[in-house]
């Protein structure tokens, strides 16, 4: 089997790019289905609109049904039959950009995908999780290609929640060690083939990045300001994750992520909040030395990031809760199978049980 690396065909990132988006929209189409929330019009619309002033471009906008479920696809599809729309362009967060992603495919047009916030690797990836329309994991949607362009205004990502850009951290954090598992198993990648050497170092250079940069940025973004560690984490959440996820390969912390859909105490929380939580039960389940797991750990207390099922919404554990996140983290046609050794339902079970268990250790150590 062949190693493969893909990309986005074009990413931008810098501070009042948005005010661009017309003029890289114009070069793909004519008029472009704008996939966007109400409230995320209120906030940049005057932006987004000015940006189209002088473009032979026409924005259609359409607010966004809050799930990339298989009816609101097909819904958004319909639009872009009845207005003629040969460009999608998705605004927001990951479920948005991953809906994007998915009516380009079906409508085979270009698609423009310009995240708001930094919280998930979605963007650069030829990717889209499907839900149902109540949130529940379905499938992954595996795209011919990634998006023609990835826009990111670091002036609007900063203003965003910091919550949200420490998401972004949690489910950058997965990347280096899913990678790493999928090399040593020999799994086939997002990508459909092996991973490259390329692809490995993006993801040891994202979780190097995280590392370095991580309580920094989170400290800057808290006081309002832009700087360069908040730069290189935008890069590490969306770039350097995204094709180091999709050409290196997802293992065991998005599949637990996954698994944890099935709760309904765990909706309120972001995905890479749950990723977070995820890495740290894979990493439990490759038995790593202390000291790392400790590292790591300690790294998620200082960012915010859970490392107990009590801060991921569950407060009354049972056992017939975690097996049945772990039994759906096992799924067939999920990603823990990408593991270097088996795994079953009871093995993830007691490593989820044991990482709560950590975490609440390591909480203790740090009151």
């Amino acid at each position: 089997m062949a190693n493969i690396l893909i990309s986005p065909s074009k990413y931008v990132q810098g501070a009042g790019e948005m005010k661009k988006l017309g003029e890289y929209a114009a070069k793909y189409g004519k008029k472009a289905l704008v996939l966007i929330t109400e409230s995320g019009y209120k906030r940049i619309g005057q932006i987004v609109d000015g940006s189209f002033q002088g473009q032979d471009m026409e924005p259609v906008y359409e607010y966004f049904n809050k799930e990339c479920s298989k009816n609101e696809i097909n819904r958004l599809i319909g639009i872009m039959n009845d207005k003629g729309c040969d460009v999608v362009i998705g605004i927001g967060g990951g479920k948005i950009l991953d809906t994007a992603k998915a009516v380009a495919y079906y409508k085979a047009v270009p698609v423009l995908i310009c995240p708001t916030i930094a919280s998930t690797d979605a963007p650069c990836s030829a990717l889209s999780v499907i839900y149902s329309d109540a949130g529940v994991f379905e499938e992954y949607l595996f795209l011919p290609a990634n998006p023609n362009m990835v826009l990111m205004d670091t002036e609007i990502i900063a203003k965003s929640p910091v919550r949200l850009t420490v998401s972004g951290m949690g489910d950058a954090l997965a990347t280096y060690f899913e990678a790493r598992a999928c090399q040593a198993s020999g799994a086939t990648t997002c990508a459909g083939g092996k991973s490259t050497s390329a692809a490995m170092a993006l993801a040891k250079l994202c979780f190097d990045t995280l590392m370095d940069e991580g309580v920094k940025a989170k400290i800057a973004l808290e006081a309002g300001a832009c700087t360069p560690a908040v730069e290189k984490i935008i890069e590490a959440n969306t770039l350097l994750s995204g094709i180091g996820f999709e050409s290196g390969g997802l293992a065991g912390a998005h599949a637990i992520h996954n698994g944890f859909t099935v709760l309904e105490e765990c909706h309120h929380m972001y995905h890479g909040e749950k990723v977070a939580f995820g890495t740290l039960t894979q990493l439990v389940l490759e038995n790593i030395p202390a000291e790392e797991l400790d590292d790591i750990i300690g790294w998620c207390v200082e960012l915010g990031l859970p490392v107990t099922l009590k801060e991921l919404g569950v407060t009354e554990v049972t056992d017939e809760k975690i097996m049945a996140v772990a039994t759906a983290a096992c799924a067939e046609n999920d990603t823990l199978h990408n593991m270097p050794f088996e795994v079953t339902p009871e093995t993830v079970c007691a490593a989820i049980k044991a990482a709560d268990a950590y975490g609440r250790y390591a909480m203790e150590d740090c009151e």
